[in-house]
């Protein structure tokens, strides 16, 4: 679906609704703080859903750079059982 409006200020809102403060609190954060809480607010949100919880865990699972060699180890070893 398309979008005709876009909503300039919905990380304020997402900020404020986490924190439970005005949007005129949000603006009165420094940048730093206004970041992370942007963060805390996001991952907060989606563990409200499974379709979050899932989305989360793909993005863990993309910044992943090391192998789980250990369960690499299992699924290969079950595999060459077969």
């Amino acid at each position: 679906m398309e979008h005709k409006y876009i909503i300039q200020t919905i990380e304020e809102k997402r900020i404020a609704e986490y924190l439970q403060i005005t949007m005129l609190e949000v603006e009165n954060l420094d940048i730093i703080e206004y970041y992370f809480y942007l963060r805390e607010a996001f991952i907060y949100n989606c563990m409200q859903s499974e379709d979050g919880r899932e989305y989360l865990q793909n993005a863990y699972r993309l910044e992943e750079t090391s192998p789980d060699r250990d369960n690499l180890r299992k699924n290969f070893k079950n595999k060459l059982e077969d």
